[in-house]
């Protein structure tokens, strides 16, 4: 049987922009490997995230979590006690996604002296 290339709908390809808008932005890479990481999906306070997250402001962590929760990728829960605690964890789905760009991670390992090599000559070149 013959394969047959088709396009994608017009639905798919908007999706697919806005995954790779999501994945390629600043934080939400560095959000998915700390629930995540090595050792699995985990629980993690939002004060542990905004630690452990360098640099991210409290707004946009909010913003970073409430985008992946939309999209199913975290789940949050609330605990009812003063002040209140905040906790998120990947979801399979999110596991799924971390699994799929962890390869990035692992080109940068293998490359990055090699990207650093370039850069180098490349401003060295430009000054």
């Amino acid at each position: 049987m013959e394969s047959v290339d088709r396009k994608p709908s017009a639905e798919t390809e908007a999706l697919v922009r806005e995954v790779l808008e999501r994945v390629a932005d600043k934080w939400t890479l560095l959000v998915i490997e700390e629930l995540g990481g090595e050792a699995g999906p985990r629980d993690v306070r939002f004060t542990r995230l905004l630690e452990r997250v360098g640099g991210i402001s409290q707004k946009m962590l909010t913003k970073t979590l409430r985008q992946l929760e939309r999209d199913g990728l975290v789940t949050r829960k609330v605990f009812p006690v003063v002040p209140p605690r905040v906790e998120y964890r990947l979801t399979p789905l999110g596991e799924s996604l971390g699994a799929a760009v962890c390869g990035v991670w692992e080109w940068v390992e293998r490359h990055k002296d090699e990207v650093r090599r370039h850069r180098g000559t490349y401003d060295a070149a430009r000054s």
